[in-house]
């Protein structure tokens, strides 16, 4: 839902911005999950540039991947067991692994950052904020790679690396400020992107060799990639570290160490996005001004939604309150004017509605022709003594629709958790009223009440944007305990 790029994020692409370990399963791969971003910025609608106009096709530099067996001597591997073998595979992809980092890190400042500098395509105030404390990273990846290459031996294997990693990893704690930026610098480097100049120069590195058809944003991603990976490689290193080997007590405690530091950096990540987008949003009004928008620490999920006139909405999703708004620019900055009063998550009532169920109007029916139109739709609403609300919200596809829902209930049981209200959910249907312990009617007769009050406010899912960030808001309510998880996919 937050998808695509970003705006935390996650689509839901991402939010969020929450960081998730990978699946252990699958520790030789990548365990990249961007932060969930939209894009903001405009396709390339640019005549061809004269210098690209006859240009051959560069060749692509591609990173080759290397073993440990292919890379020192094979007659000394063939004599050592295969498990060992496997672990000294692990620890060499560990060591690898921060050379890769520590170049990428080089070449974002020497290729982007230093250019436009010079060529002032961007202010240094603009550049330190898209960059964030990225040079401060370099020395600390430095210092482990120095480290792991002293302990290897002359025939390139490695004994010990438990007691290194203890040592070395509570540094990655300084992670948490550049974490926490990259919500505000994805913000940046999007309306940078409609500037000319930003856009040339970033299609012309994108294009060269260098890049390896990365852009900007995935090299300033590569720090929070690596960051999640860490604990796929050293249990990795574990799997193959026999029972009476030293290392094994060490590499223990590593791993509580770097997930405990994870942890950390996606709450502080998550608090950081939330307070971003509480400080963009703006009030037409002084009754629209919401406590539970001000206490909210954690944003669940959010996303780009339209309603059936092709209005554009913004939907927040925070702790304890839902928030429509519709998404403007104002003193060169995108925030977030709200569309509708705030509605308490306690009082939202939920209904997943069939496919055919809504029609133009946003009343049930299922007589609309355009059947493409009416799929994916979810209702929420709201009624407290004269005041109501109701609107239809469409995913653009069953996934994000399900993603939605997911949050949403999410965000009810945790609250009503808190509350002492467990059990007041009905998983397979509408939410049960709190107040009456009665079940909410599902028939057009009350909903279309409510569509008559707000019939506006039928919406479609525009680009299937939502950043599910659910885990952060459960570890604020560790009472509720039997609470579902949601991952996010931001």
């Amino acid at each position: 839902m937050v998808a695509k790029d970003y705006p935390f994020y996650l689509t839901v692409k991402r939010a969020n911005c929450s960081l998730e370990v990978p699946p252990a399963s699958s520790p030789a791969k990548d365990a990249e999950r961007s932060i969930s971003f939209r894009s903001e910025s405009r396709p390339d609608i640019l005549t061809p540039r004269p210098w690209t106009r006859n240009a051959a096709p560069s060749s692509t530099k591609r990173r080759d991947s290397k073993l440990w067996s292919e890379t020192f001597d094979v007659c000394v591997n063939q004599m050592l067991p295969s498990k060992e073998i496997k672990r000294q595979e692990a620890i060499f992809e560990l060591s690898q692994g921060e050379e890769d980092l520590i170049e990428d890190l080089k070449l974002a400042k020497k290729a982007y950052h230093d250019p436009m500098l010079k060529l002032s395509i961007m202010t240094e105030q603009e550049l330190n904020q898209i960059f964030g404390t990225l040079d401060s990273l370099i020395p600390l990846h430095e210092e482990l790679l120095s480290q792991l290459r002293d302990v290897r031996k002359p025939d390139g294997s490695t004994e010990h690396v438990g007691p290194i990693l203890v040592g070395w990893l509570p540094c990655l704690s300084s992670y948490d400020s550049y974490c926490s930026n990259q919500v505000a610098a994805k913000a940046l480097l999007d309306h940078k992107k409609q500037d000319h100049r930003v856009q040339d120069f970033l299609q012309r590195c994108l294009e060269s060799p260098f890049s390896r058809k990365l852009d900007l944003w995935n090299f300033l991603d590569i720090p929070r990639s690596r960051l999640v990976k860490y604990p796929l490689l050293l249990r990795e290193i574990l799997r193959h570290t026999p029972n009476d080997n030293p290392d094994q007590q060490h590499l223990e405690e590593a791993i509580n160490i770097i997930q405990g530091i994870v942890a950390e950096i996606n709450i502080k990540t998550g608090e950081s996005e939330c307070r971003y987008y509480k400080e963009r949003l703006l009030y037409l009004e002084e009754g629209q001004k919401d406590s539970l928008i001000d206490s909210s620490r954690v944003l669940c999920c959010h996303g780009e939604l339209k309603n059936n006139r092709g209005v554009k909405l913004h939907v927040f999703l925070f702790q304890e309150v839902l928030v429509i708004t519709r998404a403007i620019t104002h003193n060169e900055q995108l925030c977030y004017q709200l569309y509708r009063q705030p509605i308490p998550v306690k009082d939202l009532l939920l209904e997943d509605l069939q496919d055919g169920e809504v029609r133009l109007g946003g009343s049930l029916r299922g007589a609309f022709s355009n059947n493409e139109r009416i799929k994916n739709f979810f209702r929420v609403s709201f009624k407290n003594g004269s005041q109501s609300q109701t609107h239809s919200l469409q995913a653009n596809d069953t996934f994000n629709k399900q993603q939605w829902l997911n949050c949403i209930r999410q965000a009810k049981e945790t609250v009503l958790c808190a509350a002492g209200q467990a059990g007041v959910l009905d998983s397979e249907g509408p939410f049960l009223n709190p107040a009456t312990g009665s079940r909410e009617p599902q028939g057009e007769t009350k909903l279309e009440q409510m569509d008559q009050s707000d019939s506006e406010s039928d919406c479609s899912m525009d680009t299937s944007e939502v950043s599910l960030d659910c885990e952060r808001m459960e570890q604020t309510d560790s009472s509720c305990g039997n609470s579902r998880h949601i991952e996010s996919n931001v």
